[in-house]
C-alpha cells in the first residue's frame, strides 16, 4: 500500500480490485483535510502566541498627555514631584490635561491589574487635589494579549483645573447648515436642558427679533453658553438661572456662534465665521432632507477658513433607520471627495466618542458624525461627551506670545444701553485689556484713530476684570459717540503704529466664476471681522482669471479704508463668484495714488 501521509513521490500502484481506487482517493482526501485543519489550528496558535503588543504614539514632552505605567504608594518626594510633572500638563492644555494608566513612555500598552489601578487612581486624586483639580475616569480598556489570562486594564483619565477668578478654559463653536434643519433648536436643547416638544418650543429663547419667532428662522448672529464643571458634569440654565451662575461653576465653557441658514442671510453666516474666529464648527443636516440648500457650500466655507469641522445628523426621531444610514452614506461620499478628503467618523458608543474628541484636534482629516434627535434625545449625551472632552487647538506657549503682544480688539457688534452709554463686543486678537485702560479706536472714513477708556468688561454676561488673547467679551465706552463707531473697527494700543489701507494685493485662487474675472469686477470682501465691497484694480501677469485659477490680485475699497493684518485669510463673493486667499501686501493710503498711475502703465504695456 502507498503511505499517503509521507510526502514525496508516490509509491507503486496497488493490485488491482473494484473500488480500489475509490478507497485511495477517500482516504487520500480525508488525509489532506486532517492535514489543513492541522495547519490552520498551528497557525492560528502560533498568531495568537506572536500577536504584536498595541502600542499609543510615543509621550510627546509637550502637549497636555502624560503616561504613566503605575502610581503605586509614592514617597512623600515622589507625590510633590508627580504634582509638579501635573501643572505643567494643565498649562499646557490652558486648564485640561490627560493621563494613560497603565502605558509605559514609549506607547506601550502594558495595563495593570484591578488592585494597582485602583491604587493610581487613588493616587492621582491626590496629585489632582494639590494643584487644585478634579479628576474623571473617561474609559477602561482591557489589554488582552498577555498569555497568563489576568485581566489587565489601562485608563484615560482627564484631569481639569476647579475654574478660579472666570480663567475657565472656552472654545467658540460656529453651528452651520441649511434652513430648517434644527441648528436653533439643537442648541436650545444642549444649553436649556429640555428636550423640544417637536414644534421648535426649544429654540424660542435663540431668537433675537419678533420676525425670527414667527418664521422659526434665525437672521441674525446669536450666542449661546454650554458649561463643563471640573468633574466633566454638563451646567446649563436647567440649574442655574443665569450666565453668571454657569460661568462660576464652569471649568471649560463652550460659546455657540447659532449662524443663519438661508441663503439671502449668507453675508451675515461669511461674517460670523470670519469675525468671531470660531475654534470648529458644527454642520448640522437633517436626516430626513439630507444634503440641502446651503449645506454644501457651509461646509466649503468652513474648509476654506480651515475651521476644523464635525457633523450632527438631527431629526433622526422622524425617519426610518434606512434614511438615516442613507443620509450618513451621503455626507461619507461627501466628504471622501477630492475636494474635501476627510474620514468620516460615526459615533455611536461613548468610547468612540473620546476617541474622536481627541483624533479630532490631532488630524485635520478626522470629521465625526453624530446621529441625534432633540425631541427624543438621542446620542445626545454623546455630543456632550466628545464637547466634554474637546480639547483647545492652540497650546499654553501660543496662547502666552499672543497675550505679549500689543492689544488688539475687533469690533463686531455695536450697541447702547441705558445707564451705561456705548457697547461694543468683540473679540481681543492679541494682548490684554484692563478695565481702565486707554486704548485708540478706527480707522474712521478719513483714516483717522481716536482715542478711548475702557470702562467695563463683561465675559459671558457677567463681570470680568481682565480680559486675555482669544477671549469674545463686550466693552463699556461710557459716553462716546456711538455715530463715530462701525462694526470692522479695532480697538489697539496707543504704542501700535497701525497701518492702514485703501488698496491691498491678495494671492488668491478663484473657485467658481459663472464667466471670467478681470479687472473693473466688484467683489464682497471679507477679512476678519472687515467686511467691504472692493473693486478689482488689476491681476498681475495675467488679464482675466477662470475658474480653478490662481493670481495676485489688487483690490482697492470703494468707501472707506481698513484696518488689515498680513497673511490674514480673505474670502471674497459676488452671485455665484467666490474665492479664497490672503493678504499679501499693504498700500499705505498715500501710496494709492501713485501706484494707481504706474499700475495703469504697466497694464498698457502688457
Amino acid at each position: 500500500m502507498v503511505d499517503l501521509s509521507r510526502s514525496g513521490p508516490p509509491g507503486p500502484p496497488g493490485p488491482p480490485g473494484p473500488g480500489n481506487n475509490g478507497r485511495r482517493t477517500a482516504k487520500k482526501s480525508r488525509t489532506r483535510r486532517g492535514k489543513r485543519g492541522k495547519r490552520r489550528r498551528n497557525k492560528k496558535n502560533n498568531r495568537n502566541s506572536k500577536t504584536p503588543p498595541p502600542y499609543l504614539p510615543p509621550e510627546a514632552e509637550e502637549g497636555n498627555i502624560e503616561y504613566k505605567l503605575k502610581l503605586v504608594n509614592p514617597t512623600q518626594y515622589r507625590l510633590e514631584h508627580l504634582a509638579t510633572q501635573l501643572k505643567w500638563r494643565l498649562q499646557e492644555g490652558r486648564g485640561e490635561a490627560v493621563y494613560q494608566i497603565g502605558v509605559e513612555d514609549n506607547g506601550l500598552l502594558v495595563g495593570l491589574s484591578e488592585a494597582d489601578m485602583r491604587a493610581s487612581l487613588r493616587t492621582l486624586k491626590r496629585m489632582a487635589e494639590k494643584v487644585g483639580a478634579d479628576i474623571t475616569l473617561l474609559r477602561e480598556r482591557e489589554v488582552d494579549y498577555d498569555l497568563d489570562r489576568n485581566t489587565r486594564k489601562i485608563a484615560e483619565v482627564l484631569v481639569r483645573k476647579v475654574p478660579d477668578d472666570q480663567q475657565f478654559l472656552d472654545l467658540r463653536v460656529a453651528v452651520l447648515g441649511n434652513v430648517d434643519s434644527g441648528k436653533s433648536t439643537l442648541l436650545g436643547v444642549l444649553t436649556q436642558g429640555e428636550l423640544d416638544n417637536g414644534r421648535g418650543r426649544a429654540r424660542l429663547n435663540l431668537f433675537r427679533h419678533l420676525h425670527e419667532i414667527q418664521t422659526g428662522r434665525t437672521s441674525s448672529i446669536s450666542f449661546e453658553i454650554l458649561g463643563f464643571n471640573s468633574k466633566g458634569e454638563v451646567v446649563n440654565y436647567s440649574e442655574s438661572r443665569t450666565a453668571e451662575e454657569i460661568c462660576e461653576s464652569s471649568s471649560k465653557m463652550i460659546t455657540f456662534i447659532d449662524l443663519a441658514g438661508h441663503h439671502k442671510y449668507l453675508k451675515t453666516t461669511i461674517f460670523g465665521l470670519t469675525s468671531y474666529c470660531p475654534d470648529f464648527a458644527m454642520l448640522v443636516v437633517s436626516a430626513n432632507t439630507g444634503i440641502a440648500g446651503t449645506t454644501r457650500e457651509h461646509l466649503g466655507l468652513a474648509m476654506a477658513l480651515k475651521v476644523p469641522i464635525f457633523i450632527a445628523v438631527s431629526k433622526v426621531d422622524l425617519c426610518s433607520r434606512g434614511t438615516v444610514e442613507r443620509t450618513v452614506r451621503q455626507l461619507e461620499r461627501v466628504l471622501k471627495q477630492p475636494g474635501c478628503n476627510k474620514v468620516p467618523l460615526v459615533v455611536s458608543t461613548p468610547d468612540d466618542a473620546v476617541t474622536a474628541a481627541q483624533q479630532f484636534t490631532q488630524s485635520t482629516c478626522i470629521t465625526p458624525i453624530f446621529t441625534l434627535s432633540s425631541v427624543s434625545g438621542e446620542s445626545l449625551n454623546l455630543l456632550k461627551v466628545f464637547l466634554n472632552i474637546l480639547p483647545p487647538l492652540s497650546n499654553s506657549k501660543e496662547q502666552e506670545e499672543l497675550m505679549q503682544q500689543l492689544t488688539e480688539f475687533q469690533v463686531d457688534e455695536i450697541y447702547s444701553v441705558p445707564d451705561v452709554g456705548t457697547v461694543v463686543g468683540g473679540t481681543l486678537y492679541s494682548g490684554v485689556c484692563r478695565e481702565g485702560e486707554r486704548l485708540v479706536v478706527g480707522p474712521t472714513d478719513e483714516g483717522r484713530f481716536l482715542r478711548l477708556k475702557v470702562g467695563s468688561i463683561q465675559r459671558n454676561r457677567s463681570a470680568c476684570r481682565l480680559l486675555r488673547a482669544g477671549q469674545a467679551a463686550t466693552l463699556a465706552l461710557g459716553n462716546f459717540d456711538r455715530s463715530l463707531l462701525r462694526k470692522g473697527m479695532v480697538m489697539v494700543s496707543p504704542k501700535m503704529n497701525p497701518t492702514i489701507c485703501c488698496q491691498f494685493e491678495a494671492a488668491i485662487v478663484l473657485l467658481f466664476h459663472a464667466k471670467t474675472f478681470r479687472r473693473g469686477s466688484q467683489v464682497t470682501v471679507h477679512v476678519g471681522n472687515v467686511r467691504q465691497t472692493a473693486t478689482v484694480e488689476g491681476l498681475h501677469g495675467k488679464d482675466e482669471l477662470r475658474t480653478g485659477e490662481r493670481a495676485v490680485v489688487r483690490f482697492r475699497f470703494i468707501k472707506h479704508p481698513e484696518y488689515l493684518r498680513l497673511g490674514a485669510k480673505l474670502l471674497f463673493r459676488e452671485g455665484v463668484t467666490k474665492g479664497i486667499g490672503h493678504v499679501a501686501r499693504l498700500l499705505p493710503p498715500f501710496q494709492n495714488h501713485d501706484q494707481n498711475q504706474t499700475l495703469d502703465q504697466n497694464l498698457q504695456e502688457h
